[in-house]
């Protein structure tokens, strides 16, 4: 069976060649709009009352952007996104953007924040991309592909082989995040049992965890645009992605990243107490 094949079968009648073009495509106009904004005067705004959630004319531009290609592509497509309204659709498919998800780290220079958009089919995440212009880096997850991308070169992904907490590389956004979202003592009991821990990488960390480098990721409060585009990547690297109760990650909310299905039930496990 040929790619094109696979993919129509498994992207609901869309063919992968599509899917990634169009990724790849949103990936290279959104950093035509973030590039050359990154490390410079930008105003920015809080779209808090009370605490610090940032945005930039970058994120919004960015959107916009893409926003663009995917409806003159796919107009009976829903497009789901972080600063704009929904936009409904009349088919089984959607796509989830982020324009730059890390606002923080774009606003400060730290070249960890990234582009992610994704595909879903009934709901179902099914592909996915996070690019990170500064770098050059593409990380890409479709059914049956999880590859890095950079320039010329391009390598299949892997997640490592770590199945024991004592051994795993850990990353979360911030710890703030989970006194905000009241799951702090679940946070101190995972953070107690793994090998390091890591802050402040966004998406980075997961794209990180895919290509093998880092073995876990634990979040709190994650939106579905923060989450929903990275899950292919991380599935057909061969990690397990699911909320802390368990179910599907799509949605957001507090979710747990794991290279191993082993190390996913250990990290459960103390998530759990």
């Amino acid at each position: 069976m040929n790619d094109t094949s696979l993919g129509a079968d498994s992207l609901g009648g869309l063919t992968a060649d599509l899917v990634r073009r169009t990724l790849l495509d949103a990936a290279e106009i959104a950093a035509a709009v973030t590039l050359p904004r990154f490390r410079s005067a930008l105003v920015v705004d809080n779209k808090e009352a009370q605490g610090f959630d940032p945005v930039t004319e970058a994120d919004r531009q960015a959107e916009l952007a893409i926003r663009e290609l995917i409806g003159n592509r796919f107009p009976d497509h829903a497009i789901i996104g972080e600063e704009w309204d929904d936009k409904p659709g009349t088919s089984r498919f959607a796509w989830i953007i982020d324009p730059i998800d890390g606002t923080r780290a774009f606003i400060t220079g730290v070249p960890v924040w990234g582009t992610l958009v994704g595909l879903t089919i009934d709901g179902k995440a099914a592909a996915g991309l996070m690019a990170q212009p500064f770098t050059g880096e593409i990380y890409l997850g479709l059914p049956g592909e999880a590859s890095y991308h950079r320039v010329s070169d391009k390598a299949a992904l892997r997640t490592s082989a770590v199945t024991e907490l004592a051994r795993a590389k850990m990353t979360t956004t911030s710890p703030d995040l989970f006194e905000k979202h009241g799951v702090a003592e679940p946070w101190d009991r995972i953070r107690g049992r793994v090998l390091t821990t890591r802050y402040g990488l966004d998406c980075y960390g997961y794209a990180l965890m895919a290509a093998g480098h880092i073995d876990l990721v634990v979040e709190a409060g994650l939106k579905n645009v923060d989450i929903c585009p990275l899950i292919p990547l991380i599935q057909n690297a061969g990690g397990v992605i699911t909320t802390w109760a368990g179910g599907p990650a799509e949605d957001g909310g507090n979710c747990v990243a794991a290279a191993t299905p082993e190390l996913h039930a250990a990290a459960m496990a103390v998530l759990r107490g």
